[in-house]
């Protein structure tokens, strides 16, 4: 639950604020390189043509403005050591806190070019800063920048834990489509700018809020620096030769103290004479190399001037060493370093250094202007992701009321479809057909099979039933009042015309499709008129969903578009395998765990529907025993002929072919497999509980083989999730009671992780194996979640520990008393395992302690939950 809210926030902030946040991005990219591309711009203003004479002094500097622009109330004076370069002066100007900078000529004081593009780049800090419209936009750009801190903190909480590697948290993956392929540049390229965003965010909003500035000098252990009196001109950020005089320029508070107070007031003569001292004594004293000095011009005759000045190689653009000079002593009275500073005066100090990334190097920086540049990507993203959860939201709702999509025919009879579903297969059929019956614009009705009456059998005169078989030929969970109540009992439906497609694996031959077939017949003993034969569909093949599209098609005249169970698998990574049960008396059960190449949601009680594959060996056998070369290109395919037939069924008994052609359409593709899945997202894993199951002749299973043997760790591993509602984790907080036994452990480990996860501990687990010392799968974490209280009650049956044989009906049975109070208490009880044996045995022990009419009941409401196979 704290996961979804965060989420919710994180793309409600992100498709809102996520604009503003692109702006500030793009514009602090620009800005942070303004000086060298100002450079670039005008090279006619910070570069001069090197003559052979010295470049004027300070004193000369001042003397020559004081004649041609005697209104120049100079602040200071600024001289670079590179020949070439431009040197400066600070001027007082009305409006500006700052001055203004003037490069001039250091050879002649001839004043350069103005410099083009500073007024663009005003601009771009205006609107960086504030949106350029003053204070309520500074407001804007500091709640987003919150904001930021919000997306960097919940995207990491989002994307953890991760037990992926390296190359897949860091790695974008070209090969995913789609979604999929947005989602992982979006997440993968946010890792990359996790560390830069964050430090941004910290930073910028030492401009925006006075109690986050005072709360970065506690916490970095910096006294904050008071108002000074007169504060010193700074060189400018990017060109040590300028001024960045605001603090040369006196307040307007202090021109009004200074106006009550006597000055004392020094002349033209004294400055000439401490900007020449300063000049011919200071740079000896300094013993020290230098890229540029600053000379602030004295403001009282106190025979001190405050000098600043840069390495010769600077940390950053604004590493600055300051001074005191005494120049009628000719002696230095005060000097800081900026080197000797500890590192948290130097950030305090440097902060807008440390906000472009300057402060760590140039690599450093340019990683920062990157990273700005990609904020736009982010709120891109972010909204095709948005949309695209909208697009899919319709389409779902769409699907369950597409009779508004369509045209119908006022004329038409209407169809009734009805679904007995356990696992959802039943219902998405149901769906297509009513889709497809729509389109040829008839009026369509679906219902599930509980909430079918049998006023709903009087009133229409055409109904289709898809029917899955549950178990060994059982109807479905849901369908059992039905069955009770509705087929125990006789009708009059002569008038009805009925078509049943029943569902159901071959895998259970003794009970293959079975549910379907006893509707049927109940159905013909009521007189009702079946519209065509019961057509039988093995594991939602689309040959056979085809032959009942087909079959409707003929026998209402009506042109039906095909349909099919959509069947896409994605691509997951086999990351581990560990056998679960060394030297068990039963077959091999392993731990299986993959990893998604993509962004993977199921829930608690899902399933994991896998694409089987052959063994290198068998394809290699199918292709000697037929003359085929492995690297014969497919039709069609970008594929090998070894490639294609990695998912196809070399077992059919192949005709003479003539062609590869002829071959290929005689290849099914091997049917899919089922398994219940043992984890939640939150683990980022995805792990499966698979024994193997071989045939007579010592052959493993198609999906048992595949995922225990045949594929590599490592390998790719075609699977989609199933949803399965039928079996999913009640939304509170009431108790629940799992029972299983064997590979069953697994879609009951889930629904544990998730309740561990919200703080449920009304947990009660029923458990049954072979032997307790080789056949207790997961045995540290349930005895962690019972030594943690987050499972109140364990009772475990391991059948071969003892000369009588225990089973988890037996416990069941053993515990009716506790089993009724818990019952009473609210709690929902969920079977997984297998049917043969234990979910019959375990249903058989429910109705005598409960009843039948209170576990029917329990099954209504939905407190009756089984997954068995």
């Amino acid at each position: 639950m704290l996961k979804k809210t965060f989420f919710q926030i994180h793309w409600f902030l992100g498709i809102t604020a996520g604009l503003i946040l692109s702006l500030m991005g793009v514009t602090g990219a620009i800005y942070s390189y303004e000086q060298e591309i100002l450079k670039w711009m005008n090279p006619e203003s910070y570069q001069v043509q090197v003559e052979q004479t010295a470049k004027l002094t300070p004193a000369e500097i001042y003397t020559h403005f004081q004649q041609v622009q005697p209104d120049y109330k100079i602040n200071s004076i600024s001289i670079a050591k590179d020949p070439a370069a431009s040197s400066s002066i600070n001027i007082a100007k009305e409006g500006s806190k700052r001055g203004q900078n003037i490069l001039i000529n250091p050879y002649s004081a001839e004043e350069l070019p103005k410099v083009k593009g500073r007024e663009f780049f005003q601009f771009i800090q205006q609107l960086h800063r504030n949106l350029t419209v003053g204070p309520v936009g500074k407001q804007i750009t500091g709640a987003c920048t919150l904001i930021l801190i919000f997306f960097v903190l919940s995207g990491i909480y989002l994307r953890w834990p991760k037990r992926h590697s390296f190359k897949q948290w860091f790695a974008i993956k070209p090969q995913l489509k789609g979604r999929n392929f947005i989602w992982d540049l979006h997440a993968v390229v946010g890792t990359w700018v996790i560390i830069f965003y964050l430090i941004l965010a910290c930073t910028g909003l030492f401009w925006s809020y006075d109690w986050w500035r005072g709360g970065m000098y506690k916490v970095l252990g910096v006294e904050r620096p008071q108002p000074q009196q007169q504060a010193q001109p700074r060189a400018n950020a990017s060109n040590p030769t300028q001024l960045n005089a605001a603090s040369s320029t006196p307040s307007i508070e202090q021109k009004s103290s200074e106006n009550k107070k006597p000055k004392n007031n020094i002349d033209a003569a004294q400055i000439q004479l401490a900007l020449n001292q300063a000049w011919h004594h200071f740079p000896q004293q300094l013993g020290r190399d230098y890229s540029s000095m600053t000379f602030n011009v004295p403001k009282q005759a106190n025979a001190e001037i405050n000098i600043t000045f840069v390495d010769a190689i600077p940390q950053h653009e604004r590493a600055r060493n300051t001074a005191t000079f005494n120049y009628q002593n000719t002696e230095i009275t005060a000097l800081q370093l900026y080197a000797d500073k500890k590192l948290n005066e130097k950030i305090m100090s440097s902060m807008l250094p440390v906000h472009r990334g300057s402060f760590f190097g140039p690599i450093y920086q340019f990683m920062v202007m990157l990273a700005s540049l990609m904020m736009p990507l982010f709120f891109i993203t972010g909204w095709m992701l948005y949309l695209k959860r909208r697009k899919q939201k319709r389409l779902t709702v769409a699907a369950r009321q597409s009779q508004q999509q369509f045209s119908i025919d006022p004329n038409a009879e209407q169809w009734l479809i009805v679904y007995a579903t356990q696992t959802g297969v039943a219902e998405q059929l149901a769906w297509r057909t009513a889709t497809s019956l729509q389109e040829a614009h008839q009026p369509v009705t679906v219902k599930a099979i509980q909430e079918l009456q049998p006023s709903d059998l009087k009133d229409n005169t055409q109904i289709l039933f898809v029917a899955s078989t549950y178990g060994t030929g059982d109807a479905p969970d849901l369908a059992s009042n039905f069955v009770k109540k509705i087929m125990s009992q006789s009708s009059d439906l002569s008038h009805l015309r009925y078509a049943v497609l029943a569902l159901g694996s071959k895998e259970y031959p003794d009970s293959y499709c079975d549910f379907g077939h006893r509707l049927a017949a109940w159905l013909q003993r009521n007189q009702a008129h079946a519209l065509f034969d019961t057509i039988e569909v093995d594991n939602a093949n689309p040959a056979d969903v085809q032959r009942w599209n087909h079959a409707l098609a003929q026998v209402t005249q009506l042109e039906l578009q095909s349909m099919q169970i959509d069947k896409t698998f994605d691509t997951w990574r086999l990351q581990q395998r560990d056998l679960l049960n060394p030297d068990s008396l039963g077959a091999p059960a392993f731990n299986i765990e993959l990893v998604p190449q993509h962004e993977a949601h199921w829930a608690a009680g899902d399933i994991a529907e896998i694409q089987p594959g052959n063994s290198t060996a068998r394809i290699q056998s199918f292709l000697a025993q037929h003359q085929l070369d492995a690297q014969t290109l497919v039709p069609k395919q970008q594929q090998t002929l070894q490639q294609w037939l990695w998912d196809k069924d070399l077992t059919v008994h192949i005709q003479p072919f003539q062609s590869l052609e002829d071959l290929l359409v005689q290849l099914p593709v091997l049917p899919s497999r089922e398994y219940s899945i043992a984890s939640i997202p939150t683990q980022q894993v995805l792990r499966l509980v698979v024994r193997q199951q071989a045939d007579a002749q010592g052959k493993l299973g198609l999906g048992s083989g595949w995922l225990t043997q045949h594929a590599e760790l490592g390998q790719n591993i075609a699977l989609r999730i199933r949803n399965n509602p039928s079996f999913h984790l009640i939304a509170d907080n009431r108790p629940i009671i799992c029972i299983g036994n064997g590979t069953g452990l697994a879609g009951l480990m889930s629904l544990l992780h998730a309740r561990t996860r919200l703080n449920y501990s009304q947990n009660w687990l029923i458990f049954g194996e072979r032997q307790q010392a080789h056949d207790f799968f997961y045995q540290r974490t349930i005895e962690a979640w019972v030594n943690t209280g987050m499972l109140q009650r364990l009772d475990l049956a391991f059948s071969r520990d003892q000369d009588e044989k225990i089973y988890v009906h037996h416990k069941l049975r053993e515990h009716a008393a506790e089993l009724k109070q818990w019952i009473a208490n609210g709690a929902v009880i969920y079977v997984c395992g297998s049917i043969q044996g234990m979910a019959s045995d375990v249903d058989h022990a429910l109705q005598d302690i409960l009843g039948d009419d209170q576990l029917e009941q329990l099954r209504e409401q939905g407190r009756y939950r089984r997954d068995v196979y």
